[in-house]
């Protein structure tokens, strides 16, 4: 276990640009474009004498709002968090991304995997703890940034409010940051089984490729589905080229995308879209989880799993020289 420790923390420090200082630039930017939308629309408010704020076009703050306008723009708030948090962990994805596909192929290519070998240290320790820091070092870096973010922002949202009569700890107390952020680290282990296929497409890429495998990992999926979609060979098990788009190219190359077990959870048939607390009550750890009965989710994370093995395997027994 601590052999893997630090197997896990060479990984950090060798990409700490990409795992810690890209979320934490993205949401410095986030952070300051949002603030500057916020001195913009006070100075805008003042010269039209609106006596209120609006931010973002949805959240519209006053000192006459009534208890239920309060309540939902503390949901607006809530659901604010979990958007600054999905737009960091996408930054996050697209590193991961970049990572997964070079970390196997950069070691053979720069020799360095021979003195890695040298070591007592398995194919297998080193290649899970390159998993490990894709599934879960790196997303839960990029949730942390988007709380604090989040946090920074809901706070400087309501200072603003406060200068127009509506008292700050009133608008915050609308709002649930625990139960989000909460909500946010116990969703990581779904995030996790969800972008399985998608890391080990791009690792076993990594490691079986001999040259530019970042065109074989979108080549061959893009490809098939061409040639499926052309042929129409989905149609001899009584499926549309549409099936094998989302359900195998969508997969293996979107999958780190955070949100897109969306689609396979259980319906919120006669859900107020309109209402934001209603959402944000009915969009939480219950419904997100309720993916876990969708046999696509099981099917991709199994096939994940066979192709880190197979990643393992190629780093074992690949000799590029």
């Amino acid at each position: 276990m601590k052999t893997f420790y630090w197997l896990v923390k060479r990984e950090f420090w060798e990409y700490k640009g990409a795992f810690f200082w890209a979320p934490i630039v993205t949401g410095i930017v986030f952070l300051v474009l949002n603030t500057m939308g916020l001195i913009l629309g006070e100075v805008f408010g003042r010269r039209t004498n609106w006596g209120g704020f609006k931010y973002n076009g949805d959240m519209h703050f006053q000192s006459s709002m009534s208890p239920e306008d309060l309540h939902n723009a503390g949901a607006g708030l809530d659901i604010m968090l979990y958007a600054i948090a999905g737009i960091i962990l996408c930054v996050s994805a697209i590193v991961v991304f970049f990572y997964c596909l070079g970390t196997l192929c950069e070691e053979r290519r720069d020799r360095s995997v021979l003195f890695w070998k040298s070591l007592p240290l398995s194919d297998t320790s080193t290649v899970l703890s390159k998993v490990f820091s894709a599934l879960v070092l790196a997303p839960s870096i990029a949730v942390v940034v988007g709380v604090v973010v989040g946090l920074v922002l809901s706070v400087l949202i309501g200072t603003v409010a406060s200068m127009h009569g509506l008292g700050v700890w009133s608008l915050l107390a609308e709002a649930h940051p625990f139960r989000v952020v909460l909500n946010l680290i116990l969703l990581l282990p779904l995030y996790a089984i969800w972008a399985l296929p998608t890391v080990g497409w791009l690792m076993l890429c990594s490691s079986w490729a001999r040259s530019k495998p970042f065109l074989w990992a979108i080549a061959l999926p893009v490809g098939a589905g061409v040639i499926v979609s052309w042929f129409g060979l989905m149609g001899m098990a009584g499926l549309s080229s549409q099936w094998f788009w989302a359900n195998v190219v969508g997969r293996l190359l979107g999958s780190l995308i955070p949100g897109g077990w969306i689609s396979h959870a259980s319906t919120l048939e006669g859900l107020d879209r309109n209402n934001p607390a209603a959402m944000v009550d009915s969009l939480g750890l219950v419904y997100n989880y309720s993916a876990l009965a969708s046999p696509t989710l099981w099917i991709g994370a199994a096939a994940g799993a066979a192709m880190i093995a197979g990643a393992i395997w190629f780093r074992r027994w690949r000799d590029d020289s």
